[in-house]
């Protein structure tokens, strides 16, 4: 399928690794101009090397900047000031009790989790306004409609998320802009693999995934950790004008995760 959005270009905050690393290829392999956003150079560096290997003909574009400061937002914006697709990925989290979670763990994810969209929303939406066209995403959680005790200040800036692409999408009234969220439920990153692994270390990983699924996500329909390629697939459909009546939403890709008709 075309989705009409050959030579436009699109910056995927956090996108030297994981879910981030996974849409930029897929960005890549319909021909947008895609800006790989790491902290470090050699993360920036080994993350174009793979995507070049999975799609030679690849159109990517470099930025080592940290999107969860001030300061790395103001060199994103200046090495590139217009871009017709942002997709805020950039996202941190912890496991912390929440008797104990301190008030600088909850101000450094809000900093990190909530400002670096909030920063680059307010930038690039104004700019996508004035020229009628463009696509924002937020890669939220479904942790936003399911609150983790052990992760509380990490659920909350996930909803945070939700009701700010909302409030952003209430200004594109009229117009050819878009912001939506998504909502990905528990996703086979590397990391959650080695989690999952620690949990049970006797265990092969399929049969260890499984029981994770079955023991601490019972309700998931699909019974498996979700695939990146699987969020990735949906969120740049999001990006394309095929989804041009999709506007203000909150959307899930969880395998069925939250128990909700809506």
């Amino acid at each position: 399928m075309d989705l009409k959005i050959k030579d436009k270009t699109a910056l995927v905050t956090a996108s030297s690794g994981g879910i981030g690393s996974v849409i930029a290829l897929h960005l890549a392999r319909e021909g947008v101009r895609t800006i790989i956003n790491g902290r470090t150079s050699e993360t920036v560096e080994g993350a174009c090397r793979k995507i070049y290997s999975e799609c030679p003909d690849a159109k990517l574009l470099k930025l080592v900047a940290d999107n969860g400061t001030a300061a790395g937002y103001e060199k994103t914006i200046k090495e590139h000031p217009e871009i017709d697709i942002l997709i805020n990925n950039l996202g941190i989290y912890e496991v912390s009790d929440f008797f104990e979670t301190t008030d600088e763990q909850w101000l450094r994810l809000f900093q990190v989790n909530v400002f670096s969209g909030v920063r680059l929303g307010r930038h690039y939406l104004k700019k996508m306004l004035a020229k009628n066209s463009g696509r924002i995403l937020f890669v939220s959680s479904e942790s936003a409609l399911n609150p983790a005790p052990e992760m509380a200040h990490y659920s909350a800036t996930k909803l945070t998320q939700l009701s700010l692409s909302r409030s952003m999408a209430e200004l594109t009234k009229g117009t050819n802009v878009t912001v939506n969220a998504v909502m990905p439920g528990s996703t086979k990153t590397e990391g959650v693999e080695k989690f999952i692994q620690n949990v049970f270390p006797d265990v092969e990983y399929a049969a260890a995934e499984k029981r994770f699924m079955a023991e601490n996500r019972p309700t998931s329909l699909i019974a498996r950790l979700i695939r990146p390629e699987e969020i990735a697939a949906f969120v740049t459909f999001l990006s394309s004008p095929l989804a041009s009546a999709i506007n203000g939403a909150c959307l899930r890709v969880d395998g069925g995760l939250i128990r909700s008709a809506v």
